[in-house]
């Protein structure tokens, strides 16, 4: 599976608009369907909420530096594993994310588009939980 990062930009543009909805859908979706994740959040998400679309923004931007996007990424990843992430977490915020784009762009979203947004989430995954498990082992 590969992504089209064309794909990516066109379909986060469809998206962006919707700004704030997004972020909250994701995480209602996000604790709804996985409640035991909730605990790893503030009671009150309103600044995690603006961490999660100004990172979606810089993901997005930056979709073909690899340098930045993997420095940002191991970045996100080691602070992720100091809230208690951990690797088994990263398949329902995958989810989440996936099924909030799919709401978001309505008829605009494409098996293609999935399948792209799919291999991307599994690139951020793989590379923050590598970040995450290193500065664990290093801890």
């Amino acid at each position: 599976m590969t992504a089209d990062l064309s794909l990516i930009r066109s379909s986060f543009k469809v998206v962006e608009p919707h700004g704030s909805q997004v972020t909250g859908y994701f995480y209602e979706h996000l604790f709804a369907n996985n409640p035991a994740v909730r605990p790893l959040f503030a009671p009150h998400i309103d600044e995690q909420r603006d961490r999660l679309w100004a990172a979606l923004g810089a993901l997005v931007t930056n979709i073909d530096n690899t340098e930045t996007l993997v420095g940002m990424l191991q970045n996100l990843g080691r602070r992720h594993a100091g809230y208690g992430a951990l690797p088994e977490h990263y398949p329902a915020v995958g989810a989440s994310l996936i099924a909030t784009l799919q709401h978001f762009a309505g008829d605009a979203w494409t098996p293609e588009i999935e399948e792209s947004w799919v291999a991307v989430y599994g690139v951020i995954s793989s590379t923050m939980i590598s970040a995450s498990e290193e500065a664990s082992a290093t801890a």
